[in-house]
């Protein structure tokens, strides 16, 4: 991506980064946003109406609601309303941004769950055997092929041996390859998987759920602190009372109101 366009996505994944903070699950998270790719990719004309720089903000995320609505959920609509609301240098970046972004949700899923690692190394194996069996690259790289072919190809190699994670990305990549070739597709999701691990993992404690402008707020701020991007997740625990605790690697910041009970009790000595 290049100059706005940058900037776009950048925006794009604080609202992303908000919604998985929030509790959106990162599986069907991943399912709205390939099916908003997907819609992308079909339509030259959608995606121009999009980027449109002489549409404002509010048409653009009128136009999503038409097409999208309730097809899917609150937290992909905040995603894409965020993207559709940014400058893009060119049509083709939005699509890439939300197949982007939609990847990172299943490497969230499986970071979450501890597989993580499980899922890179599977995937580059899996793009190893496919890439040195000129009948299999064939098969799952093919134009036109019909898809449930190539879907139970892949769970034939690969259900039982890989996770769920691993299985929906080489799914998606041989049904939806977006112009490229298997191979390079799982090479762009590793990408992904990469720079997922550059960023820096918040665990936030508070009473109540935060909304949707409080968890972009807390995201950007710690971005700022931290000058890399911030995966902000959130456990509810009433015993706080109120405030927050934050915790990024080893470093704590502790404002909640159960805290500073905790402190008046010792200075009292009780």
């Amino acid at each position: 991506m290049q100059g706005s366009s940058r900037a776009a996505f950048a925006v794009g994944h604080d609202a992303f980064a908000a919604a998985l903070g929030s509790g959106a699950y990162g599986s069907a998270l991943a399912g709205d946003l390939f099916a908003v790719t997907g819609a992308l990719d079909s339509s030259a004309s959608l995606r121009r109406a999009l980027v449109d720089p002489s549409r404002d903000a509010a048409a653009k995320r009128g136009l999503v609601e038409g097409l999208f609505g309730s097809k899917i959920s609150a937290a992909a609509a905040l995603v894409v309303n965020a993207l559709v609301s940014q400058h893009w240098a060119d049509d083709q970046d939005l699509g890439d941004a939300t197949e982007d972004l939609a990847v990172e949700a299943l490497v969230a899923s499986a970071e979450a769950g501890g597989r993580l690692d499980a899922l890179e190394d599977d995937l580059f194996r899996f793009g190893r055997v496919v890439e040195a069996d000129s009948g299999l690259r064939d098969a799952l790289s093919a134009h036109g092929g019909q898809e449930s072919l190539k879907v139970a190809l892949v769970e034939a190699l690969l259900q039982g041996k890989a996770s769920t994670e691993t299985i929906r990305l080489a799914r998606q990549a041989a049904v939806s390859p977006r112009g490229r070739r298997f191979g390079r597709v799982l090479q762009s999701y590793l990408a992904v998987a990469a720079m997922r691990r550059q960023q820096l993992t918040a665990t936030v404690t508070a009473a109540v759920s935060l909304d949707d402008v409080q968890a972009q707020r807390l995201t950007q701020a710690l971005s700022r602190i931290y000058n890399r991007a911030v995966q902000v997740t959130v456990v509810l625990d009433p015993a706080v009372v109120g405030g927050i605790r934050v915790q990024v690697g080893d470093e704590v910041v502790d404002g909640t109101i159960l805290r500073r009970l905790q402190e008046a009790e010792r200075a009292m000595g009780m």
